[in-house]
């Protein structure tokens, strides 16, 4: 009995010791370009980006990496901080301020309620994500000008190293913001679609 007890308080000791050595669940954010910024203006026109369409297998809190040309890694301790599709709006609207004179950019839901001169629709089709490799990108995007004109449409497809090891936080880090300088590129082309059509 004694025995008995002792391999039941053992096991309980190795249970809880493996429970304070389990991983702790990192947040992760995109960052709009810092190399954009630039003095407030007040720019004649505003804009408003609607939802953002993702596809469902990323469309989930966890970071969804490529293991191989038919498989991909769902890591449940590397976490976007936000849900996907906002964080991609916010990150693009950070950067069409920026780009466009200190335009005034308003992001779904509140964007439904802004009589804004330009909409903003995107469909993301491809996120891909490998560790220490590249992050890549395919959006398909449009601009609708809200007082008549004729509304430009394009197709964005980025791919931008990494630079990291793969497997490490630096690597996530580093995928991480290699996405976010790919949503600067795709802002680049919605801003040229933009500034032509303004005053």
């Amino acid at each position: 009995m004694r025995s008995r007890t002792l391999i039941i308080t053992l096991l309980t000791a190795i249970a809880l010791a493996g429970c304070g050595a389990s991983p702790q669940a990192r947040f992760y954010t995109l960052s709009p370009s810092a190399a954009q910024q630039r003095a407030n203006s007040e720019a004649p026109f505003s804009v408003a980006i609607g939802p953002v369409a993702v596809p469902e297998m990323i469309d989930r809190p966890q970071i969804v990496t490529r293991a191989g040309a038919n498989q991909v890694t769902i890591n449940e301790f590397a976490l976007w901080a936000g849900p996907l599709k906002s964080e991609i709006a916010r990150v693009i609207a950070g950067n069409l301020t920026q780009m466009l004179n200190g335009a005034p950019v308003y992001v779904y839901p509140q964007s439904v309620s802004v009589k804004a001169d330009y909409k903003v629709l995107l469909d993301v089709q491809q996120f891909d994500s490998a560790l220490g490799d590249a992050a890549t990108l395919e959006v398909l995007w449009s601009v609708q000008p809200t007082k008549g004109g004729e509304p430009k449409t394009g197709r964005a497809v980025v791919r931008e190293p990494t630079g990291a090891d793969k497997g490490t936080d630096k690597g996530y880090d580093a995928l991480v913001a290699a996405h976010s300088r790919a949503l600067t590129a795709v802002s680049r082309d919605i801003a040229a679609a933009i500034r032509p059509a303004t005053p």
